[in-house]
């Protein structure tokens, strides 16, 4: 099972400082990757990097808001500058915290959400993949949503952003093919993370969305986080503009 171990390799994650982000930087760090911790909150950004450590690998913490454009270019310079190079990177910065119709929604907080979850991704990558095509190497792994594969009611404004991040994988997965650079992205189902948390404080609506799920429970970071070794590994050598689910079975649903 070599060809699922990333030793020797380096990771920049986004969002690193708590739910799947986290759990993807703490797998690859036991697949014997150095990771490069990207977040906001400095001090929960220190904790995950004792846990790494704890493991026998390197951590960078790199407190910035992955919306601050100059912000990510300093802070992506700074992970190749202490970690020599970066072979994998993991946009995971996201997220949503309000679910309404569109009729009612205000344009400033569809405007929000589309830029965390989408120009933030843009930015990672313009300041990423040119790191990537110089080596001509590197794989980088987009976290989406279901919410990105069908309508996405009460949450047009999120579904849109993971649904364009979609297609960003798809044409960013072609345009670098050349240079050996894989391109894919993963879609998670409803997971029980912090980001959720809204949904679970209903009960109403906690029923309603498990109502969707053929496996009937929320999934776990942890339950994203193997995937997420896989799309950085050789054991993925052949994949690029895909996305892989793993959502308990809802996007199968009729």
């Amino acid at each position: 099972m070599s060809s699922f171990r990333l030793d020797g390799k380096t990771a920049l994650v986004t969002g690193a400082s708590r739910g799947i982000g986290r759990s993807i930087a703490e797998a690859y760090a036991d697949a014997g990757a150095d990771v490069a911790l990207l977040a906001r909150d400095a001090e929960k950004l220190g904790e995950v990097a004792a846990v790494i450590e704890a493991k026998g690998r390197r951590a960078v913490v790199l407190p910035c808001d992955v919306t601050d454009i100059e912000a990510v270019q300093a802070s992506v310079a700074r992970a190749i500058a202490e970690l020599g190079h970066i072979d994998i990177l993991v946009n995971n910065a996201g997220g949503n915290s309000f679910s309404m119709p569109l009729a009612g929604m205000r344009f400033s907080g569809w405007e929000k959400t589309l830029r965390l979850n989408l120009d933030s991704v843009v930015h990672v990558l313009q300041a990423t993949l040119p790191h990537f095509l110089e080596r001509h190497s590197g794989v980088v792994v987009n976290i989406a949503s279901v919410a990105g594969l069908r309508g996405a009611p009460m949450m047009s404004h999120y579904g849109a952003a993971k649904a364009a991040l979609l297609s960003l994988t798809q044409s960013v997965a072609v345009e670098t093919a050349w240079a050996g650079v894989r391109v894919n992205a993963l879609v998670p189902g409803w997971i029980e993370t912090e980001l959720t948390d809204f949904l679970r404080a209903n009960e109403d609506a906690e029923k309603g969305t498990l109502a969707r799920v053929p496996m009937a429970r929320w999934g776990t970071a942890h339950e994203i986080a193997d995937p997420a070794v896989f799309l950085a590994s050789d054991a993925s050598s052949f994949m690029t503009g895909q996305a892989l689910v793993v959502d308990g079975g809802l996007s199968a649903m009729p």
